[in-house]
C-alpha cells in the first residue's frame, strides 16, 4: 500500500488480485507524454551537435566552459554510451521489480541530474551528469512493456503505438526546440523546462500509474541478465526483429541528421531555426499513432511490417530522386498524402508491428525482450550517413537508406508470416494477412 516504503499509493492504483486493470486511452496518452519529456531531454542534447555549419549550442558550451569545440563534441558519444548502458543494465529490471516504483525512481533521478546540468560551471561535471542523465532516460523502455501487459489484446498494438509515438515525439520536439533555442536563447533554459516537465509528470504518474506486482519475483538480477543474453541468440523471431529495427533506426537517424546538412547548404541555405521547424512536419506524422495502431491490430505483424517497409521505400525514393533539387521533395518525403508523414508513419508502424510480435514470445520477459530488440541502429545510421553525405551528397545517403530498406525486405521474407517462433527460415501456414478473431 506504500511506494518505496513511505509514500501511500492512491486506492485506485493499488493492485487487486481479483480485478483486471483496464488501461484506458487517456492513461496511455499520459504514458506517451512521459516518454516524450524523458527522451526529448536526452535527444535535445544530441541534436544540438547536428546543425552542420552553425553549431550554435556547441559554441555556447565552448564559451561557457572556456574550452575548445573538440572537447565539447565528446558529449554526444557520452550520451549514446549512457543510454546503451541504461538500456542493457537497467531496463530489464522491469521484469524483476515493481514497475511503478521503478518509473518514479528513474524520473526523479533524471530530474535531479538535469538540475545539475542547468547550474554546473565545470565541463567535466557537465559530461558526467550528461552520461548519467542518459543512463536513467529509459522510462519509455519500461512503459512500453508495461503498456503491452495492461492493454487488452484487441487494443495492444494501438496502445503500444501511442506510447512509442511519445518517444518519437521526443526526437521531433528536440529538433524543434534545439533550433529555436539556438536562435533566441541559452542552453540553460531547455534544462529548466525539462525539470519542470519531469516533476509535473511525476505527480501525474503518481496519481494514475497502477501498482502491478513484479513479473519474476523469484529471479535474481544476474539471472535476468543471463536470460536476456540467451534470448539474444536463441529466439529466431527476436533476432529477425532486432536486425530489421536496427536497419530501420539507421534509416531514420541518417535521414534526419543529413537533412540538416542538406537544408543548411546550397541551394536552400536555411537557418538553424528554419531547419528545426521541419520537425513540426514529423510531429504531424507521429500524431497518426492511434490510426497506425488500429491498422496493425487488424493485420498480422508480418503483413503490417511489409506495408510499412514499403512506405519507407517510397519516402526514401522521393528523397533520393529530388531532395537536393526542390525543397518540396524533402517535404513530400516527410509529409505524404492525406496528412500522413510517410517516413515517420513507416518507421513508427514497423517498430510497433514487430515489437508487438516480439512481446508474444514470453509475456513474463517483455522488459528483457524490449531491451534486446532496441539495438543501436541510430548510432550507425548517424555516423555512416554523415560520412556518405560529405563524400557523395544526399543521393549517396538515399542509396544507403534504400539498401537498408531492401535488406529489411529480405530479412522479412526469410521468415514467412505464419512461421512458428522456433523456426529460423521458411514459410508455413499459407498467405492470410489479417488476424483471425
Amino acid at each position: 500500500t506504500r511506494d518505496l516504503g513511505f509514500l501511500p499509493i492512491p486506492p485506485h492504483c493499488r493492485h487487486r488480485p481479483d480485478e483486471v486493470f483496464q488501461l484506458r486511452m487517456w492513461q496511455t496518452a499520459v504514458f506517451a507524454l512521459a516518454s516524450t519529456f524523458t527522451y526529448s531531454r536526452c535527444a535535445t542534447r544530441h541534436m544540438e551537435f547536428c546543425h552542420c555549419d552553425l553549431f550554435a549550442h556547441a559554441v555556447q558550451l565552448s564559451n561557457e566552459f572556456d574550452v575548445s569545440y573538440v572537447k565539447v563534441s565528446r558529449i554526444p558519444s557520452l550520451l549514446q554510451a549512457g543510454y546503451a548502458i541504461g538500456l542493457v543494465f537497467l531496463s530489464p529490471l522491469g521484469d524483476l521489480i515493481h514497475r511503478r516504483q521503478f518509473i518514479f525512481l528513474l524520473m526523479t533521478a533524471a530530474a535531479g541530474l538535469t538540475i545539475g546540468l542547468a547550474i554546473t560551471k565545470s565541463l567535466v561535471a557537465f559530461e558526467v551528469l550528461s552520461f548519467f542523465v542518459a543512463v536513467v532516460s529509459i522510462t519509455p523502455q519500461v512503459l512500453i512493456p508495461l503498456t503491452a501487459e495492461l492493454a487488452p489484446p484487441h487494443r495492444r498494438a494501438s496502445s503500444i503505438a501511442v506510447v512509442m509515438s511519445g518517444l518519437l515525439m521526443g526526437v521531433m520536439l528536440a529538433r524543434v526546440l534545439s533550433g529555436i533555442i539556438a536562435q533566441f536563447s541559452s542552453y540553460h533554459n531547455i534544462y529548466w523546462m525539462g525539470v519542470g516537465g519531469q516533476f509535473l509528470l511525476l505527480i501525474v504518474m503518481y496519481l494514475i500509474c497502477p501498482d502491478m506486482p513484479p513479473k519474476n519475483p523469484d529471479m535474481t538480477y544476474f539471472r535476468i541478465l543471463g536470460t536476456m543474453a540467451r534470448f539474444a541468440v536463441t529466439e529466431p523471431l527476436l533476432i529477425q526483429t532486432g536486425l530489421i529495427l536496427f536497419a530501420d533506426s539507421a534509416i531514420y537517424a541518417g535521414f534526419w541528421v543529413t537533412m540538416t546538412f542538406l537544408l543548411s547548404g546550397a541551394p536552400y541555405n536555411y537557418s538553424t531555426l528554419d531547419i528545426g521547424l521541419f520537425g513540426l512536419v514529423g510531429i504531424f506524422g507521429i500524431m497518426t499513432a492511434p490510426f497506425v495502431g488500429r491498422l496493425i491490430d487488424g493485420l498480422i505483424p508480418w503483413a503490417a511490417g511489409l506495408l510499412f517497409i514499403g512506405l519507407i521505400l517510397i519516402s526514401m525514393a522521393i528523397q533520393t530522386a529530388a531532395g537536393g533539387i526542390n525543397v518540396g521533395a524533402v517535404v513530400v518525403a516527410i509529409f505524404g498524402a492525406c496528412g500522413w508523414t510517410v517516413l515517420d508513419v513507416g518507421v513508427q508502424g514497423l517498430q510497433v508491428a514487430l515489437t508487438t510480435n516480439v512481446f508474444s514470445i514470453n509475456p513474463d520477459a517483455r522488459a528483457r525482450l524490449n531491451a534486446v530488440v532496441i539495438l543501436c541502429g541510430q548510432v550507425m545510421g548517424t555516423s555512416v550517413s554523415t560520412r556518405l553525405f560529405v563524400e557523395g551528397g544526399y543521393r549517396a545517403v538515399g542509396y544507403f537508406a534504400l539498401g537498408l530498406a531492401g535488406l529489411d525486405l529480405v530479412l522479412l521474407f526469410l521468415r514467412g508470416p505464419h512461421l512458428p517462433n522456433d523456426r529460423w527460415v521458411g514459410w508455413a501456414g499459407g498467405f492470410g494477412m489479417r488476424k483471425v478473431r
